[in-house]
């Protein structure tokens, strides 16, 4: 069956489909990939494509939606806003959060299951106590993966509003600890911007490139990896648009983060999969980072695993791909003396619930 939304992800008009059948199989990708309200901006604001009314009814169901959900973030930011006031600390949004508390056009449309913020390891507990007494409290969690997480990730356990329900990860960092990328989160934070009229900052916009492509290629998990992909192609859009230098920072800025190879990749897939318009200069500077002799390897399997999250997409080897990819984050994560009894940790449990069960 035909992948139709990798084309309807990227910023041109078209109009190829021509059948109901299409538009339905459009709908369930774009639904399976979580990016069926960001094509209702790209009908509305863009003007992309000219959709048959019934298809229309689910982009502003979804459009409603997504109206919904930024109502909700915003109020939740206003409230952390007055706990961060009192500590007299900047809010930095990351993620989804950022996009669109920035009005940036990767945060049109964008739903996200929780807020992230950035926060100086020195003040973590400072910022966690606080919380507590305005209702977030951590979610449940067994004490390995509450050590596990405060030894070796970059954020604390995720915390929940005990009314509100909504989750919120605080990280010091954009990678663990234990990666072999691990950038200095001083320069992060020495550089975040503040959004105008507003009491929240965010990353700045090479920072968030690369934030977002660390992310995405270093983090294993793709369900949700071909919107990813799309925030990425929308951020480089708008920031080279804003920014006649803003290639020259962006790739000076990887090499001084050490994150060339996130960049590399994020380029890489950007230009296949949606078309992103990047200067030859910017892809050639990109490719000192390119691994040697790997790069056909790395491009079936990302190609495969950044595919639409829905069974018309997927072949065969779609699973085996992802699966390898999720191997190789973990690889990328974690130093051999730590992954190893991780995985026996882990394998072990699994097995006892599948024995309880039967």
């Amino acid at each position: 069956m035909p992948d139709l939304l990798n084309e309807y992800l990227m910023i041109k008009a078209k109009d190829s489909i021509d059948s109901n059948s299409d538009w339905e199989l459009l709908l369930r990708q774009a639904r399976s990939a979580g990016v069926l309200s960001r094509l209702a901006f790209f009908w509305k604001k863009f003007r992309l494509f000219n959709p048959p009314q019934h298809f229309s009814y689910h982009l502003e169901s979804a459009e409603t939606y997504w109206l919904s959900q930024k109502r909700i973030v915003n109020w939740e930011l206003y409230n952390l806003s007055q706990v961060f006031k009192l500590l007299n600390i900047r809010l930095i949004l990351l993620k989804g959060t950022a996009y669109s508390a920035s009005e940036l056009n990767a945060g049109m449309g964008r739903v996200f299951s929780d807020i992230d913020i950035l926060v100086p390891k020195y003040q973590l507990k400072t910022v966690k106590d606080a919380l507590k007494w305005h209702g977030w409290l951590p979610e449940p969690m067994d004490n390995y993966d509450r050590r596990y997480y405060e030894r070796w990730m970059h954020e604390l356990p995720p915390l929940r509003h005990i009314k509100r329900g909504t989750s919120l990860d605080i990280h010091h960092n954009i990678l663990p600890q234990t990666c072999n990328l691990y950038p200095d989160a001083e320069l992060l934070l020495k550089a975040a911007v503040k959004i105008t009229d507003t009491d929240y900052w965010v990353l700045a916009p090479e920072d968030m490139v690369l934030h977002s492509a660390s992310h995405l290629f270093w983090g294993g998990e793709f369900e949700n990896g071909l919107r990813d992909l799309s925030d990425i192609d929308l951020l480089l859009r708008e920031f080279s648009g804003n920014d006649p230098g803003f290639w020259d920072n962006l790739h000076n800025r990887a090499e001084m983060l050490g994150l060339g190879k996130p960049l590399f990749y994020a380029l890489r897939y950007a230009t296949k999969i949606l078309g992103t318009p990047i200067p030859d200069s910017a892809i050639e500077a990109s490719t000192i980072y390119a691994g040697r002799g790997k790069n056909r390897v790395m491009d079936y399997l990302f190609l495969q695993a950044l595919k639409p999250h829905h069974r018309s997409c997927a072949d065969s080897l779609t699973g085996f791909a992802r699966w390898l990819l999720f191997l190789r984050s973990h690889w990328l994560k974690m130093p051999l003396h730590i992954l190893v009894p991780h995985l026996i940790r882990k394998a072990w449990f699994r097995l006892a619930d599948n024995t309880k069960k039967t």
